[in-house]
């Protein structure tokens, strides 16, 4: 089968790329490197071919997906400080590129699509855990963005006939999460200092809580959504199930790490949001998904990472 994975230099898209051509499919990169990596793309091994452009170029979208028979995209600007500083960037790859893939997808024949969407959605409600049929509050460029991929998702299932999903990822990590960003996660920020016995930056008290899946679990749930015959454009949680304060994650780290390095907290950051954590129970229900890496072996898997890269 050929597979067009959008974004798939990126962290979690190379994961899904490389699942995808180590069980025989044939894959199709497509990716920019704006916030993707070369060493991502070197990394695939297998029948894949890669097209370095731009997702809002409709000459790429119509050169990559000549042949694919399923497309799987996470091209995004997957960062919410970079939504802020240029929303509209942010609405001309997330929200108008997405909906020229869809069209260029359903004229092409392509039957089966499956969208990178984001806990986000959910913004500061305080109801816990988070069910997909909550009310969306986007509190930023970046989840209106992705909220609206959701529903043009749906809708291309609802209208063409399209067998579509929407996984809404929470706190994803492993390895080639890049820590030098100025918008890294807090996991590999976290790896890469206390690994280099450096003190963790926390911002606030550290007991807010969030919601962390390990990468490997986020490309099962890709091929779960892919395989479904069912999809009509669900939108579901791909999560752990389980809340962990930030504080928590130190300790948890300086267990991996064998160390005892105390955090040092900083101002707590405006628009954060204090606690996170998903109901899983659609995504097990729909897709038989359950993740099945515990985070202090998702957390030893990502400092042997750290620590192999030197």
């Amino acid at each position: 089968m050929r597979h067009l994975v959008t974004g798939g230099a990126g962290f979690i898209g190379s994961h899904v790329a490389a699942a995808l051509l180590e069980r025989g499919d044939t894959v199709v990169v497509v990716d920019d490197l704006s916030s993707g990596r070369q060493e991502n793309l070197d990394a695939l091994r297998g029948d894949v071919h890669v097209v370095r452009g731009d997702i809002c170029d409709p000459d790429v979208i119509a050169g990559a997906i000549r042949g694919v028979e399923a497309i799987v995209h996470h091209a995004a600007v997957a960062s919410v400080p970079a939504s802020v500083a240029d929303p509209a960037r942010c609405d001309a790859v997330n929200v108008h590129a997405t909906v020229r893939l869809l069209v260029a997808a359903r004229a092409a024949g392509v039957s089966r699509f499956v969208f990178a969407a984001s806990a986000a959605a959910y913004g500061d409600d305080p109801e816990l855990p988070k069910r997909e049929d909550m009310r969306p509050l986007p509190m930023s460029p970046y989840a209106v963005a992705k909220v609206a991929g959701e529903h043009y998702v749906r809708v291309f299932a609802e209208l063409y006939g399209m067998r579509t999903m929407a996984l809404r990822y929470f706190n994803v990590f492993g390895p080639r999460q890049d820590p030098k960003s100025d918008y890294a996660a807090v996991i590999p920020k976290f790896v890469s200092t206390m690994v280099a016995s450096g003190r963790p930056q926390v911002f606030g008290d550290g007991e807010q809580t969030r919601d962390f899946c390990y990468v490997s679990d986020v490309v099962d749930a890709n091929l779960r959504a892919l395989a479904h015959d069912g999809a009509r454009g669900e939108v579901v949680n791909i999560a752990g199930g389980t809340a962990i304060s930030v504080n928590d994650l130190v300790a948890a780290l300086n267990d991996v790490l064998g160390t005892s390095l105390a955090p040092e907290h900083r101002e707590e950051r405006s628009g954060d949001i204090r606690h996170s954590v998903a109901d899983v129970g659609l995504a097990r229900d729909l897709l038989g998904f359950r993740a099945r890496v515990s985070l202090s072996e998702g957390l030893r898997r990502t400092v042997e990472h750290f620590r192999s890269r030197g």
